[in-house]
């Protein structure tokens, strides 16, 4: 990490998470001075209590020396925040947000034409470490800034630079409403255990652990899933009947055209967005 000060816009989980894991991950010489802008009372003093970091209710007076702003705020107060930092923002400090369908150019405008701006789409199991988020930059981002906003997000998990910022919408359809897919997934396994009459709480842990471990596996080898699927479907078998029932009642079809729904809706998100910043 590049930058010895950072100030984060936002005390939310997302932002503790980032924190944390900056804290932990970096030696202790070399950990960044962290100031935290966070309106709620009772979260500044657990962000201080726990994190140990600099607190403050006023957003200009934490962005003041830091090299990297984090905007980890609501989509929906995303506007007031930017245009309320604008006046006191330098053009060299670098701005991270983590809203999701915020694009650079709204951003930029609310910014008072602030340049250096990477938009990231983290998801929610950033918030234990094991998250995947994707990174736009502008053109104006220098090396160091890559580096440093790549630091950042991987202090939560795995990392994925875009050349396009169209593709944050594929990013958002996949990783990001990805562990909501997942947890869908998770319901339907242990709603079916249960309506066979296994108890809830072992229900719950089989299909936890299966999901678990089925990802584990995953990471771990080099054959892709449907390699790994086959492996145990054996022919005639139980597995290889419920995949042909799943198959049957168009599961995968299913997932496509959820997963484009989600990429259109982030689209259509942004050009509201955009529309609105324009005014």
């Amino acid at each position: 990490m590049n930058a010895s000060r950072i100030a984060f816009i936002g005390g939310g989980n997302m932002a503790a998470a980032l924190i944390g894991g900056m804290l932990k991950d970096a030696p202790a010489g070399a950990r960044p001075s962290i100031v935290v802008a966070e309106p709620d009372a009772d979260r500044r003093r657990g962000l201080a209590d726990q994190l140990g970091v600099e607190v403050t209710e006023v957003n200009h007076a934490a962005i003041d020396g830091a090299q990297l702003v984090v905007l980890a705020v609501k989509p929906q107060v995303m506007q007031t925040v930017a245009e309320g930092l604008a006046p006191q923002l330098a053009a060299g400090q670098l701005v991270v947000s983590i809203a999701a369908g915020i694009p650079v150019a709204a951003l930029a405008r609310w910014l008072n034409g602030h340049a250096a701006i990477v938009r990231a789409m983290p998801n929610t199991p950033s918030m234990v470490g094991c998250g995947a988020t994707g990174l736009f930059a502008s053109e104006a981002v220098s090396r160091e800034q890559h580096s440093d906003a790549e630091s950042l997000m991987r202090a939560v998990g795995v990392v994925q630079w875009l050349e396009d910022e169209a593709q944050i919408d594929e990013v958002t359809a996949l990783s990001g409403s990805g562990p909501a897919y997942v947890f869908y997934l998770m319901e339907s396994m242990q709603s079916a255990a249960e309506g066979m009459g296994m108890a809830p709480d072992v229900a719950r842990l089989l299909t936890l652990e299966t999901v678990f471990g089925a990802a584990k596996l995953a990471l771990a080898a080099d054959d892709s899933p449907a390699e790994l699927r086959r492996r145990v479907s054996s022919p005639g078998g139980t597995t290889e009947r419920a995949i042909a029932t799943l198959d049957e009642a168009g599961v995968r079809d299913a997932f496509a055209r959820a997963i484009r729904a989600s990429r259109d809706r982030s689209r259509e998100l942004a050009a509201d967005v955009d529309k609105r910043a324009a005014d």
